[in-house]
C-alpha cells in the first residue's frame, strides 16, 4: 500500500481532524482542523479551495453525488454550501437560533438534515430550497444519525433516546436506551425469511458498551448486544455483507458478529489487531476489505477470509497515535488522520492501467507514476512521473504514451541514465479509447475511427503523415478495434471487416468480412496470424496472408473472455492464451501437422482476483495487480516445465518423484502444446508403455519423423521404427502426411492426402491392404485400370466370405483376365465362380466348373458345399474326383450306393465307414465280407460276433480277443465255450472280461476251482480272494486256503491253515507262514510260528533256516543275526563251510544296511571261513606262503571245524612245510600226533608226520610287518588285531591280511574292503568276487584316495 500524500497545517497541530471524501468520485477531500476554516484538497493532494468560517467546524458532508459540500460551525445559524463542479460557495440560512451540532444528506434525494443542541431538526430540500423545521424532536442534542435507502431518517440524541422519521420530519418510531447512543445506522438483519425486504434494523453503539438493535417491524423486541469487558469499549463499528457487523474495541480489538437469529452471540472472528489501543475501522465494499487503525499501525482484511491480513501500514513517525479511517467509495485511497492533527491518505486500489510490447511492460504504479518493465530481460523498473493521471497507457519498442480524454503525453525510451525522455503531448480529434505503438507510429482509437500518425516527425511532416481510417466509414462501418504490429496496422468494425494496413504506405493489404462484429483484434508478434472476438463473444484466428487458410474458430472459447495474449517465448510462437477475469486458457496453434494448421485448448489456470494479465513469456504470465505492481502466475498448463528431477537424480531433500498418473497428465500437457523435447524428457524420467505410445503419436501428428523414430526404437515398437524407415526420405509433404495419417488409423485423411500428393496410386495400396474394397475399385478405375481384376478378385472373396454370393459371383467373373500370364489369378476366379454358381443353385455349371479345374481342394470345397445342400450324388462324384475316398465313401452311403462304396473301400481310412458297411454286408448276410470290414473299422466285439454266431470259427475269435483284450468279445468267447462245456476255457474268458462272480461260480459248480485261482491274477478283489479261500477250506486244501486267506489280509487263518499242512508241503508251507508273518507284524502270530519251528506244538523242531528267516521277514535284524550264527555253526559242523560262509556274509551285508550293530561272533566266524575259502584260491594259483598263513588261522580256530579237522591240520601242515614254515609245520604236526587224531591220519601223510616229530626243524620264514591302518603302527600283515591302538583292522578279501591306507579298494558289489594291488592280480585268474561270489573284473575295481570313511572302529557287539 502506497502513500500518495500527506497533509500537514501547523493550524491544526494537536488537534483532531474532522474530513470527508468526495462521494461516488472521490476526486476531493474536505478537512477542518482547529483554525475556523474547511480545506479542500484533490486526489492527489493539492489544495483546491478553502471555506473560511465563522467559528470551529462542527460537521460536514458530501451530497449523494459528491456534488455539493455542505458545512456547519460554531458561532452561526448559517449552512455553507460548495460546489464542486463551479468550485463556489454559498450559505443558506437555518433559521435556527440554537448552534447546530449534526449535518447529514440523503443518500437518495436532494434532502439535507441539521440537528441542533437543543433537540431540533431542520429538513433542507435543496433542489427546491424547501425548510422544513421540526422543533422538539429531540429534548438534547442530537449527535448522530442515519438515512436509509427508503429516505428514513434516524437520529440519536444525548436524551437517550433513537427517532425514526420520514423525510417530511414525522416520527414513526421512537425507542429509549439505557446510555447516550453514537454511530446511528440502518440496515438489514440476517433473518430466516424477509418478511419485510428493505433496510427494517436501526443500529446504535450504546453508551461505547453495547450495541443495539431495533428492528422497525418488530419494535417491541429490540435487542442489545453486550461484549467480553477485556475488550474495551466500542470505538466504531460497521455493517457489511448479509447481515455482518465489524467491530472496533478501544483494546485493540477487532470482531465479527452475525445479526442472524441462530448466530446473534456468537463471534465468527476475534483478533487483537492492535496491542494498546484502536481508534477506527473502515470498511470498503468495491474492494471487499475492511481496515483497522490503531497504535501506529495500519491492517487490512480480506472479507472472505478475515484471517488473511492482506496489508500492514506502520507509521512510525505518529508518536500520539493515529485517530479515523475512511476509504472512498471506489476503494482506491484511504485516508487516515492523526492526533497530532496530520493526515495521511494511502492508495489502496489503482486503475489497472498497463500495456505490453514483446516483453517490454508499462504499468500504472501511482495515480501519477507509470513503470516501465522488461523482467525478461533483466532491464531495472523505470518509473515515469507524469502530468495527469492517465485512462489508457500504451507501450511500444521504443515510447511509452499515456493520456486521458483526447490528449496523450509521449516519452522516449532511452539507454542513458534518464531512462526515458517527454517528447511531446498531442491532441486527437476526440476523447482517445485506447492507443497502440509500433517504433515510429501511433494509433488511437476515437469515436469509431483510429488516427495514425509518426511518433517523432517534425509538426509539418507529422500532419502530413496523418491517416485517419477507415477511408470509407460507410462501406466499412466503425472502427471498435484496433493493434499495431512492426509493420501492419489492424483494425475491425462493427460490419463485420477486419483490415490489415501496411503502416509504410498506409495502403490495405487484405480485408476479411465476417458476419457480425469485430470487438478486439489481437495479431502475434510477428503479424502473421490475427485472433479476433466478434459480438457473440465468439473467438476466430485469421491468416490475413494466406488465401488458403479459412478463419477458424477457436474451440470451446470462453464468452466472459476479456483479452488475448500471444507467447513472446522465441520457441513457441504458436502458443496464446484468452483471460477473463477469473481464468486463463491455454491454446496452443500448430502450423504443421497432418490434419493441417490446427488450434487445440490446452487447459485453463485459475486466476488471482483483481489481477491483469500483460505478458506472456514461457508459460509464466506476468499480471497487474491493483497496488500498482506486477505478480507471475504460473501457466497449470506447463507444469511439466517444473516437474521435478527423475527418480534417480532427485535429492533427498527436493521435491517426491513424479508417480505415474502425474507423469501422463504432464506429458499430455507437453504433447498438446508441442514441446516435444520436453516430452521426450519426461518419458526418459521413467515414463509407462502408455506414455511412449502418447508420444509416438504426437511426434506422427507434428510430422516429426526423426523423434518418432527414437520414441519408437526406445519403446520397442519394431514394426512403427521400420515402417518410418520406409518413408523417412519422403520431401512430398502431402504424401508423408498421408503415411503419418495411415499409421495413425486415420484412413480417409490418409486417402485425401495421398490424392493430393505425388503419388495418388498409394491410397489405393492403402485401401486395398485395408480390405476397403469399394473404395479400391473407385480408385483403381481412377488411378489404375490394370489393377480392376485383381480387386475384384479380393472383392469376391471378402464378399463370398460373407455370404453375398450373387455380388461375389459378379466380381469373381470380372476378375478373369483370360491372359496366360495370370493363370494361377484366372484359376481363383474359376474357382470362386464355381463355388458360388453352386451357392446361387447353378448346379451343373459348378461341377462342370470344379470337375475341369485342377484343384483337388476345390472339388473338395464344392462337394462340401452340395452336401450340405443335399445333392449327394453331385458331391460323392466330386469328392472320388478329388480323391477324397473317405469323403466320397461317405456321402455314397447317405445315398445307399454300396456298389461305389464297396469299389472305394480299399482306398477308405476311415474306421467310421468300414463298420457302415460291414453293417449293411451283415445284413444282407455276406458274413465273411462283414467281418473283415469290421476288422477293418476294429470294432472287434462285432467281429468277434460274426465269427462265433456265422462264421463259428472260435480260433479266430478266440486269437482276436488275446490280441484285443476286448471285455464284450470275451463274454462271447465264454459264452461260446460254456455251450461246449468247455469250462475251463469259459472262466478263462469270463475273467478276462471282469465278470469275476459268475467265473467263480461256475468253477464252483464244475470243480475248477484250481483253473480259476491260477487265472484270476493280481487284479482280483479282496471278496474274489476270500471266495476262493473258503472253497478250498471246505475241501480241506490248507496251502491253497492259506494262500488266498494271505491275499485277502486274514493273516491268522492263513497261518492256521499254513501249520496245518501235511508234510508233502511242509517247505512251502513254512515259508508262506513266515511270509504271512512277517506282513502281518502281529506278535501272536509271530509267537504261534515260533513255537511250530522250535517244535513246542508236535514236537518236531524245524529246520533252524526258517527261523533266521522268519526273523527277517519280521525285520528283527538281532535275533537273525543269532540265528545266522546258529545256522552258520551247525553248516560248519555238517561241513558245508561254503554255505556256512554264505549265511554269515548275507546277514553281515543286510545288518550293515540296516546300521544295526554287527555281533563280533558274527564277524570273526565270518573272517575264519572266508579264511579257510581263501585257501583253496591261493593253493589252487599256487601261492603256498598265502595258502598257508590262512591255514595257520584257520588251524588256530580248529575247533569251528570239527568235521574237518584232521584233514585241515594235514594241510596245514604241508602247506607251512612248502612254504618254508618249518616250526609252524612242526606244531601242527605234533598236534596231528594227539591219540584222538592219530589213527585218523591218511596213511601215506603219517609216516612223513613222524619223521618230522621225532626231527624237529624249528626255522621259519619271518612274517613282514606293515603299518596299521589307523595308528600306524607296525605289525604283522596277517594280525587283525593292533595292539598299540586295540582296534580290529579291516582285512583284504583278496589274502586275508589287514587293509593298508595306501592300496585300499573295495568290491564294487559287497563294498569289502581289499588291497587294491593284490585284487587285480586275484581277479586276473579268478572272475568273481572271493566274498560275494559276483562276477566282476579287474578294470571295475578302483582305488580309493582316502580310506577314511571305511575307517570307523567297528561297531560289532562284544
Amino acid at each position: 500500500m502506497k502513500r500518495v500524500f500527506t497533509i500537514t497545517e501547523k493550524a491544526w497541530s494537536g488537534s483532531s481532524l474532522l474530513y470527508k471524501w468526495q462521494k461516488t468520485l472521490g476526486n476531493y477531500i474536505a478537512v477542518a482542523g482547529n483554525d475556523n476554516s474547511v480545506k479542500i484538497f484533490d486526489r492527489h493532494g493539492q489544495k483546491r479551495n478553502e471555506l473560511g468560517l465563522p467559528g470551529h467546524c462542527v460537521a460536514m458532508d458530501w451530497d449523494k453525488d459528491g456534488d455539493i459540500l455542505a458545512v456547519i460551525s460554531e458561532k452561526s445559524s448559517s449552512i455553507y454550501l460548495w460546489d464542486a463542479s463551479v468550485n463556489k460557495t454559498s450559505q443558506i440560512d437555518s433559521g435556527m437560533k440554537d448552534q447546530m451540532s449534526f449535518l447529514l444528506w440523503s443518500k437518495t434525494t436532494p434532502l439535507l438534515a441539521v440537528g441542533t443542541a437543543k433537540g431540533n431538526l431542520l429538513i433542507y430540500n435543496q433542489q427546491t430550497s424547501r425548510k422544513i423545521p421540526v422543533l422538539g424532536k429531540h429534548t438534547k442534542r442530537i449527535t448522530c444519525g442515519c438515512w436509509s435507502s427508503h429516505n428514513l431518517l434516524a437520529l440519536g440524541s444525548d436524551d437517550r433516546t433513537v427517532t425514526v422519521s420520514n423525510h417530511e420530519g414525522d416520527t414513526i418510531r421512537q425507542t429509549s436506551l439505557r446510555a447516550e447512543p453514537s454511530d446511528v445506522y440502518f440496515s438489514v438483519m440476517k433473518t430466516d425469511e424477509r418478511s419485510s425486504p428493505g433496510e427494517s434494523t436501526v443500529s446504535a453503539s450504546v453508551g461505547k458498551k453495547t450495541l443495539f438493535l431495533f428492528n422497525l417491524n418488530d419494535p417491541d423486541n429490540p435487542i442489545e448486544l453486550a461484549f467480553q469487558p477485556r475488550y474495551g469499549s466500542i470505538v466504531s463499528y460497521r455493517w457489511y455483507g448479509d447481515g455482518y457487523i465489524l467491530i472496533g474495541f478501544s483494546h485493540g480489538y477487532f470482531v465479527v458478529i452475525s445479526t442472524h437469529i441462530r448466530e446473534i452471540g456468537q463471534e465468527l472472528y476475534q483478533a487483537h489487531n492492535h496491542k494498546d489501543s484502536l481508534t477506527s475501522v473502515a470498511i470498503s465494499q468495491s474492494l471487499n476489505k475492511a481496515a483497522s487503525c490503531g497504535d501506529n499501525s495500519i491492517k487490512i482484511h480480506d472479507l472472505t477470509e478475515l484471517k488473511d491480513i492482506s496489508n500492514i501500514v506502520h507509521l512510525d513517525d505518529e508518536t500520539k497515535g493515529l485517530d479515523q479511517l475512511n476509504w472512498t467509495d471506489d476503494g482506491q485511497l484511504l485516508a487516515v488522520s492523526t492526533q497530532r492533527g496530520t493526515l495521511h491518505v494511502f492508495l489502496t486500489k489503482l486503475p489497472i492501467l498497463g500495456d505490453s510490447c514483446g516483453t517490454r511492460l508499462a504499468y500504472l504504479t501511482s495515480l501519477l507514476e507509470v513503470t516501465v518493465a522488461n523482467p525478461v530481460e533483466g532491464e531495472a523498473p523505470m518509473a515515469i512521473e507524469v502530468e495527469v493521471e492517465p485512462t489508457f497507457i500504451a507501450v511500444g519498442p521504443f515510447h511509452v504514451a499515456v493520456g486521458m480524454n483526447n490528449r496523450a503525453w509521449f516519452y522516449a525510451l532511452l539507454d542513458q541514465e534518464a531512462g526515458f525522455s517527454r517528447l511531446k503531448d498531442v491532441e486527437y480529434l476526440g476523447t482517445v479509447a485506447s492507443m497502440c505503438l509500433s517504433a515510429d507510429h501511433a494509433a488511437a482509437l476515437l469515436e469509431g475511427k483510429v488516427q495514425l500518425h509518426m511518433i517523432e516527425r517534425d509538426e509539418h511532416d507529422e500532419k502530413k503523415q496523418m491517416k485517419l481510417f477507415p477511408e470509407d466509414e460507410r462501406t466499412q462501418g466503425r472502427i471498435l478495434c484496433h493493434a499495431l504490429t512492426a509493420d501492419l496496422l489492424y483494425y475491425g468494425t462493427d460490419t463485420g471487416t477486419v483490415v490489415c494496413v501496411l503502416l509504410e504506405d498506409h495502403q490495405a493489404l487484405s480485408s476479411y468480412k465476417h458476419t457480425l462484429g469485430v470487438r478486439k483484434v489481437f495479431p502475434d508478434p510477428n503479424g502473421t496470424r490475427l485472433l479476433f472476438i466478434d459480438d457473440k463473444n465468439g473467438g476466430f484466428l485469421l491468416s490475413p496472408g494466406n488465401a488458403t487458410d479459412s478463419c477458424v474458430e477457436l474451440p470451446s472459447f470462453s464468452p466472459t473472455i476479456t483479452g488475448v495474449l500471444w507467447e513472446n517465448w522465441p520457441a513457441d510462437r504458436g502458443v496464446f492464451v484468452a483471460y477473463d477475469d477469473d481464468k486463463v486458457y491455454t491454446y496452443a496453434l500448430h502450423k504443421t501437422t497432418v490434419h493441417g494448421p490446427q488450434v487445440a485448448l490446452v487447459g485453463s489456470t485459475a486466476l488471482p482476483f483483481s489481477l491483469k494479465p500483460l505478458l506472456l513469456y514461457n508459460g509464466e504470465l506476468t499480471c497487474q495487480t491493483p497496488s500498482g505492481k506486477t505478480s507471475e502466475v504460473a501457466l497449470s498448463t506447463h507444469a511439466f516445465l517444473r516437474a521435478p528431477p527423475a527418480p534417480a537424480a532427485a535429492s533427498s531433500e527436493g521435491p517426491a518423484p513424479l508417480g505415474a498418473p502425474e507423469r501422463s497428465a504432464l506429458l499430455a500437457q507437453a504433447l498438446l502444446l508441442k514441446r516435444l523435447p520436453e516430452a521426450w524428457a519426461l518419458c526418459k524420467a521413467g515414463g509407462g508403455e502408455e506414455d511412449w505410445a502418447a508420444l509416438g503419436r504426437a511426434c506422427l501428428v507434428h510430422m516429426e519423423v526423426e523423434l518418432a523414430l527414437q520414441v519408437f526404437r526406445s519403446s520397442g515398437n519394431v514394426g512403427m521404427v521400420l515402417s518410418l524407415q520406409d518413408i523417412q526420405g519422403i520431401e512430398d509433404r502431402n504424401l508423408l502426411a498421408g503415411h503419418l495419417a495411415m499409421f495413425l488409423n486415420d484412413y480417409n485423411l490418409a486417402q485425401d492426402l495421398y490424392l493430393s500428393s505425388s503419388c495418388p496410386v498409394a491410397a489405393l495400396e492403402m485401401r486395398r491392404d485395408l480390405l476397403h474394397w469399394d473404395s479400391a475399385l473407385l480408385l483403381a478405375k481412377r488411378l489404375a485400370e490394370d489393377q480392376i481384376p485383381f480387386i475384384s478378385r479380393q472383392y469376391a472373396a471378402h464378399l463370398e466370405f460373407i455370404g453375398d454370393y450373387v455380388n461375389a459371383l459378379a466380381h469373381y467373373e470380372k476378375g478373369l483376365t483370360q491372359d496366360a500370364e495370370f493363370q494361377e489369378h484366372d484359376e481363383a476366379c474359376q474357382a470362386g465362380v464355381a463355388r458360388a454358381s453352386i451357392r446361387m443353385g447353378d448346379i451343373r455349371r459348378g461341377a462342370a466348373q470344379a470337375i475341369k479345374h485342377p484343384s483337388r481342394t476345390l472339388k473338395k470345397e464344392c462337394g462340401a458345399i452340395l452336401e450340405g445342400m443335399k445333392q449327394f450324388s453331385e458331391a460323392a462324384q466330386l469328392y472320388e474326383k478329388g480323391q477324397y475316398y473317405d469323403k466320397a465313401a461317405s456321402v455314397y452311403i447317405r445315398c445307399k450306393n454300396w456298389a461305389k462304396v464297396g469299389e472305394l473301400l480299399p482306398q477308405v481310412n476311415s474306421p467310421k465307414i468300414h463298420l457302415q458297411y460291414a453293417r449293411a454286408k451283415e445284413a444282407d448276410g455276406r458274413y465273411k465280407e462283414a467281418a473283415l470290414a469290421y476288422e477293418s473299422a476294429k470294432d472287434w466285439d462285432n467281429m468277434i460276433r460274426v465269427l462265433l454266431d456265422h462264421l463259428n470259427s472260435p480260433e479266430e475269435a478266440v486269437r482276436v480277443v488275446r490280441e484285443t483284450q476286448s471285455i464284450d468279445g470275451a463274454k462271447m468267447v465264454a459264452r461260446f465255450f460254456l455251450r461246449l462245456s468247455d469250462y475251463g476255457s469259459a472262466i478263462q474268458f469270463l475273467v478276462l472280461s471282469q465278470c469275476n462272480d459268475e467265473a467263480f461260480q461256475l468253477a464252483q459248480q464244475h470243480g475248477q476251482m484250481d483253473v480259476y485261482a491260477d487265472i484270476i491274477g493280481p487284479d482280483a478283489t479282496q471278496e474274489d480272494y476270500h471266495s476262493i479261500a473258503l472253497y478250498f477250506e471246505g475241501l480241506k486244501k490248507h496251502l491253497e486256503a492259506g494262500r488266498f486267506f494271505l491275499k485277502c489280509g486274514q493273516h491268522s487263518r492263513a497261518l492256521k491253515h499254513f501249520l496245518q499242512c501235511p508234510n508233502a508241503d511242509d517247505s512251502l508251507a513254512i515259508e508262506m507262514a513266515i511270509e504271512t508273518v512277517g506282513q502281518a507284524q502281529d506278535l501272536s502270530l509271530t509267537n504261534q510260528l515260533i513255537d511250530y519251528l522250535m517244535g513246542e506244538s508236535d514236537g518236531m523242531p524245524k529246520d533252524a533256516k526258517y527261523l533266521f528267516r522268519m526273523y527277517m521277514a519280521l525285520q528283527r535284524y538281532q535275533e537273525a543275526a543269532r540265528a545266522a550264527i546258529i545256522i552258520a555253526r551247525e553248516e560248519q559242523c555238517a561241513g558245508n563251510y561254503r554255505n556256512a560262509h554264505d549265511v554269515l556274509f548275507s546277514m553281515y551285508t543286510e545288518l550293515q544296511t540296516q546300521r544295526i550293530k554287527i555281533p563280533a561272533e558274527m564277524g570273526t566266524n565270518l573272517m575264519v571261513l572266508h579264511s579257510y575259502i581263501l585257501v583253496k584260491i591261493h593253493v589252487k594259483r599256487g601261492d603256498h606262503l598265502k595258502g598257508a598263513r590262512m591255514l595257520i588261522r584257520v588251524s588256530n580256530n580248529i575247533s569251528k571245524f570239527p568235521a574237518h579237522i584232521v584233514p585241515i591240520l594235514t594241510s596245514a601242515v604241508i602247506e607251512c612245510h612248502r612254504a618254508g614254515l618249518k616250526n609252524s609245520a612242526f606244531s601242527f604236526a605234533a598236534m596231528l600226533m594227539r591219540p584222538e587224531y592219530r589213527n585218523k591220519i591218511d596213511a601215506k601223510y603219517r609216516k612223513k608226520l613222524e619223521a618230522m616229530v621225532r626231527r624237529p626243524d624249528t626255522s621259519e620264514v619271518e612274517e613282514e610287518a606293515t603299518p596299521c591302518p589307523f595308528c600306524g603302527a607296525q605289525l604283522p600283515q596277517n594280525e587283525l588285531m593292533c595292539g598299540s591302538c586295540k582296534n580290529n583292522l579291516p582285512y583284504c578279501i583278496a589274502t586275508g591280511r589287514h587293509m593298508l591306507k595306501e592300496d585300499w579298494a573295495v568290491c564294487p558289489h559287497c563294498e569289502f574292503p581289499a588291497l587294491y594291488s593284490e585284487f587285480v592280480l586275484l581277479l586276473e585268474a579268478e572272475s568273481a568276487c572271493p566274498m560275494c561270489s559276483e562276477t566282476l573284473t579287474p578294470n571295475q575295481v578302483k582305488k580309493v584316495p582316502d580310506c577314511s570313511s571305511y575307517l570307523q572302529p567297528q561297531e560289532e557287539e562284544p
